[in-house]
């Protein structure tokens, strides 16, 4: 982990009780007439030819600024918003965790004005008053990786379908234990938006008779700590001996499970999937720890989150279901129900592929 920063801006914007029913009860603001459609927040009428405005400041907040996850999807964004002619900046709290410092820092966008802001929540709920607050004062908000509830922003872009993740993951490991055996799930927060429901849909695939012999002991929590995951890998395996796999649908979480495999004597008989980057993983699947696990490309999810907020900043859509907008190279994107843009189908990686990629 790299080290936490030295200092935070500490900007608070006061919102009373008052204003925060107003935000959910209204249909419209005097600044934004900011409009519940389709599940998300809409900002009157979109047009899908309106010219893309220069000189937007676009402001990325990720659940955490010293994980290497985020600095990937981060700086996707930033080259994408450079190429457009945009700004761009990111602020943070260092732990995971750090519920309140994410709204401290949603504030200190507000305060400074940003067109736009994506996010990428720790909790579904706690940054709503904060983010209503920022859409009342004209700024658009994208939520990326880790959404809020729905009226809470603007469009939500997921890392691919929620139920595709959780249901992939399963078969995957599934694969690796020949359908039979304990497994246990490695995860994040236990408030975390996108790992709870890539948990339930998991739970959903478990169900299906072809996993009838598959039985899921326990889901830990790692905080997205890389210490605390590989305790509870540790933890794990000495409260359930015959563990035959673990799924960690987390980059810090599955990284620290490896580590901790990789130097006991479980190497290679207790399987381990899930969700990491091919830099993290490498020398685990190289070295045997790890036969395959999977994900999507961050740095194209930060540039979609960009490309999302710069297309709702410009009026080119407002976050309604059936909207359409192109991104660059990326290709043209549809909106979904209650705001939701789903960058695409996460990628396998194994022994023969895994030096493809660098990321």
């Amino acid at each position: 982990m790299l080290t936490t920063r030295t200092r935070r801006l500490t900007v608070a914007v006061s919102v009373t009780a008052a204003l925060a029913l107003g935000a959910t009860a209204c249909g419209g603001t005097t600044k934004s007439d900011a409009q519940k459609e389709g599940g998300a927040v809409s900002a009157g009428k979109a047009d899908p030819s309106a010219a893309t405005k220069k000189g937007l400041t676009v402001g990325f907040l990720p659940k955490q600024v010293n994980n290497p996850y985020f600095t990937s999807a981060d700086n996707g964004g930033k080259k994408v918003l450079a190429e457009l002619g945009e700004t761009y900046k990111e602020v943070g709290p260092s732990s995971g965790t750090d519920t309140s410092g994410q709204v401290s820092y949603v504030n200190t966008l507000t305060q400074q004005q940003v067109n736009a802001m994506a996010v990428s929540a720790q909790d579904p709920g706690a940054l709503c008053t904060a983010l209503k607050q920022a859409m009342q004062n004209g700024i658009k908000v994208v939520t990326y990786d880790s959404d809020t509830k729905a009226d809470c922003r603007n469009a939500f872009v997921s890392q691919a379908s929620a139920e595709d993740l959780g249901r992939t993951q399963v078969q995957l490991l599934a694969q690796q234990i020949g359908y039979k055996g304990e497994i246990a799930i490695l995860s994040a927060a236990q408030t975390a938006t996108n790992q709870n429901t890539w948990i339930d849909y998991m739970k959903e695939e478990l169900k299906d008779p072809k996993y009838k012999d598959v039985k899921l002991v326990k889901v830990a929590y790692g905080n997205d700590d890389a210490q605390q995951s590989f305790q509870q890998t540790q933890g794990l395996l000495q409260e359930y001996p015959g563990l035959k796999g673990i799924i960690s649908p987390t980059t810090v979480g599955i990284k620290a499970a490896a580590q901790y495999l990789s130097g006991s004597k479980y190497k290679g008989k207790v399987k381990l999937s899930g969700l990491g980057t091919p830099n993290d993983m490498r020398k685990y699947v190289k070295n045997g720890t790890v036969e395959a696990f999977e994900l999507w490309d961050p740095a194209k999810l930060g540039e979609l989150a960009a490309r999302t907020a710069v297309a709702l900043s410009s009026g080119q859509i407002s976050g309604k279901e059936g909207e359409t907008f192109k991104a660059g190279a990326m290709g043209s994107y549809t909106i979904g129900k209650d705001g939701v843009i789903n960058l695409g189908k996460p990628t396998v990686f194994n022994a023969k592929n895994i030096d493809q990629f660098n990321f």
